[in-house]
């Protein structure tokens, strides 16, 4: 597809992103309407498998509603250009506002982290587990949060698609039991709210940068990076970042906190990061914890409290 093209009823209007699988247009429906219209890449459309990934993609999206999410208006994943049309967000990345402005501090963390729960919630009610929440995924509308792509997202009652020992999706922001293949849940999801937080607050990957494989042994062994972060928040997002579903604080616990954290002066954005979780009892689990690999010793597994 070129600009101009009509796709769908749509008409193609200029790129506005690309991933692995596909390539976003901004695109136009028949009332001048701007849509954002996911096409699948030649050589991904050539895969059977992948289409059942579009295809699972728009169940999974039609199942959940929320201002929070954007939520797909059609799809046709037949064509010789299979695609997935959602409502379009007219707004940036969480990535590149971070990137470009820097850390978010007082009420506009406090308000990302709250809309991110609202979109989490969403979700969870429609029985989805997004399993990607990440800076990338999340689009800032007058301030507010917006997550996008359920590429990988995983419906509880499922069979997974993706073939032993694959790892999809961004290192740094899949959580342990994503990247070991086990059971997620929606604790999962937390997991990824907590690493979310923590770039918008500190500016910075949580479990760094490097090659991919270094990047997921941080993630397996809980070794997380929080300089940055305000100080009454790094132990809570540490617990939440817990290799252990079983050991990750309740959300609502995690929220309190937020507002804890994001009221009052704030620490400079270079302060170290000193806070020590606690080796209290965990907490009880939003869900059934899935399999994980066993934490390393000094990794965030104890209970937040």
């Amino acid at each position: 597809p070129a600009p101009g093209d009509r796709l769908g009823g749509y008409r193609l209007d200029r790129v506005v992103g690309e991933g692995g699988m596909g390539v976003v247009w901004l695109a136009l429906d028949a009332e001048h309407r701007a849509v954002a219209l996911k096409v699948l890449k030649p050589h991904i459309a050539a895969d059977p498998h992948a289409r059942a990934r579009l295809a699972r993609e728009v169940a999974t999206l039609e199942r959940v509603r929320s201002p929070r999410v954007a939520e797909v208006i059609s799809a046709d994943v037949d064509s010789p250009w299979p695609h997935l049309v959602t409502r379009y967000v007219p707004g940036p990345s969480l990535e590149s506002v971070v990137s470009s402005r820097g850390p978010l501090r007082g009420g506009r963390l406090r308000d990302l982290g709250h809309g991110l729960a609202q979109a989490l919630r969403a979700i969870h009610a429609a029985g989805v587990v997004h399993r990607d929440l990440k800076p990338s995924n999340v689009l800032l509308l007058d301030g507010d949060p917006v997550v996008i792509d359920f590429g990988i997202a995983h419906v509880a009652d499922d069979v997974r698609l993706t073939s032993t020992g694959l790892v999809m999706g961004t290192p740094g922001y899949l959580s342990p039991e994503v990247v070991a293949g086990g059971r997620v849940s929606t604790a999962t999801d937390w997991w990824g709210w907590a690493a979310t937080v923590a770039y918008a607050a500190s500016g910075r990957p949580p479990f760094g940068g490097g090659p991919m494989e270094v990047v997921l042994d941080r993630v397996r062994r809980a070794d997380v990076d929080l300089t940055g972060v305000p100080a009454d928040l790094r132990a809570p997002l540490l617990a939440a970042l817990a290799v252990n579903p079983a050991h990750r604080p309740h959300p609502e616990q995690l929220l309190r906190a937020l507002d804890g954290a994001t009221t009052g002066p704030q620490p400079a954005p270079g302060a170290a990061a000193t806070a020590v979780v606690p080796t209290a009892a965990p907490l009880h689990p939003p869900v059934a914890p899935p399999a994980a690999p066993a934490p390393a010793a000094g990794g965030a597994t104890g209970g937040w409290r």
